[in-house]
C-alpha cells in the first residue's frame, strides 16, 4: 500500500530536486491531497441516489464519502440552499497515494480510446483537475450493481508553486499526459 509513497521518496523527489535546482529539500513539491467529487442534480428529488453515490465513492476510494449541500438557491434548477446535491471524498496520506497509484495504473488505461489525460487542467497555482465520464473504469465497481453511470471530478492539490513543477511531479508519479 505504501509503495507509491516510497516511490515518491526514492525516485520522484530526487528527480524534481535535480531538475529544478532547489536549495532545500522542503521546496520539493509533493501531493498534498486528492479530492474526488460527484455531483448529481437529480438527487434533490430522490434521496436514495445520494446513498448509491456515497457507496460507489467509498468503494472506489476506500474512505467514507460525505454528502455535499447546495450553497445557494437557484430557481431555474429548482434548487434550495442546503439541499444535498452530491458527495465528495478528501484523501490524504497513504490512502491518497494508493488511490493515485490505482487511478494511473489500473483505471485510466481501461478508458475507451484512451490517449492520455488533458495536460491543460492546471489552475496556474500547481493544482490539477480532471474529469471522468464513468465510474465503471475502476475495477472495484461491479457493472451489475450500479443503477446509473456517473462521472466524477478528481482534483490533485500539490504544494508546487507553478504548473510546470506540478506537471513534472504528476508525470514522475505516473500520470499519463497526452503527448
Amino acid at each position: 500500500m505504501a509503495r507509491m509513497k516510497e516511490f515518491y521518496a526514492q525516485e520522484v523527489a530526487p528527480a524534481l530536486y535535480k531538475k529544478f535546482g532547489y536549495k532545500s529539500v522542503m521546496q520539493i513539491p509533493k501531493l498534498d491531497k486528492v479530492v474526488v467529487n460527484v455531483g448529481c442534480g437529480e438527487a434533490r428529488d430522490n434521496h436514495k441516489l445520494i446513498d448509491a453515490i456515497i457507496a460507489d465513492l467509498t468503494t472506489i476510494t476506500g474512505q467514507k464519502a460525505v454528502p455535499t449541500k447546495a450553497k445557494k438557491s437557484v430557481a431555474n434548477f429548482k434548487l434550495r440552499e442546503g439541499m444535498t446535491i452530491g458527495a465528495k471524498v478528501t484523501l490524504r496520506g497513504d490512502i491518497m497515494y494508493e488511490f493515485v497509484d490505482r487511478l494511473f495504473n489500473l483505471a485510466l488505461p481501461r478508458v475507451r480510446d484512451f490517449r492520455g489525460i488533458n495536460p491543460n487542467g492546471f489552475d496556474g497555482r500547481g493544482n490539477y483537475s480532471m474529469g471522468l465520464k464513468e465510474q465503471l473504469i475502476f475495477p472495484e465497481i461491479e457493472y451489475d450493481k450500479i443503477d446509473k453511470v456517473r462521472g466524477m471530478d478528481i482534483c490533485f492539490v500539490t504544494t508546487a508553486k507553478t504548473d510546470e513543477e506540478s506537471r513534472e511531479l504528476l508525470r514522475l508519479m505516473g500520470a499519463p499526459f497526452e503527448k
